[in-house]
């Protein structure tokens, strides 16, 4: 098992650089990290997760230059509030690539308030990151409650200590008209 002590590790950023997969702790959880204009890395993450595959993973950027579509003066004040922070919105897309918006014509975007995970979006690009679990199960709370669901299965493990508050992001949804549903 390769652990490293960052995210910002050069070669944790190779490895995700490269199409690799990655277990590190996010803003709020662990997630399973993988770059997200990477269809063959997202595919890979869902076989791992054993994720549902009509099920959209979460995208963390960095700033809203990274999302697929524009968005509106009421979309903006909606993201001007929200982020950066542990609150994940859902938004109609229709330049998403599939294996990001599986066919839900939607993407969920999260704009994390940790530094370190940004900067290591700047220097990798968008990531996917879906909780660090197998599907239906407790999110890690440890890396080694991760190491137990993947094992060797995932290319490198960034320890982030034990997580307190295994409470996942809040999660918005803005529907095609612009009307906003809070569904977590």
């Amino acid at each position: 098992m390769r652990v490293f002590s960052s995210v910002l590790d050069k070669d944790v950023i190779d490895i995700l650089t490269s199409g690799g997969v990655v277990v590190a702790r996010t803003d709020t959880i662990y997630g399973i990290l993988a770059k997200a204009n990477d269809d063959q890395a997202v595919e890979r993450v869902y076989a791992l997760k054993k994720r549902d595959q009509n099920k959209s993973p979460i995208v963390l950027i960095s700033g809203r230059d990274m999302l697929f579509d524009e968005t509106s003066n009421d979309i903006d004040r909606l993201l001007d509030e929200a982020w950066p922070g542990p609150v994940s919105v859902i938004l109609p897309s229709s330049k998403a690539p599939r294996w990001l918006s599986r066919d839900n014509h939607s993407v969920a975007y999260r704009l994390p308030a940790d530094d370190r995970m940004s900067m290591l979006i700047e220097k990798v690009g968008p990531l996917v990151a879906p909780s660090a679990n197998i599907e239906g199960m407790t999110p890690a709370k440890t890396i080694e409650d991760a190491f137990e669901y993947f094992g060797d299965k995932v290319d490198a493990y960034v320890d982030g200590g034990e997580v307190e508050d295994n409470t996942p992001s809040r999660l918005l949804q803005v529907n095609d008209s612009g009307e906003v549903e809070y569904l977590r």
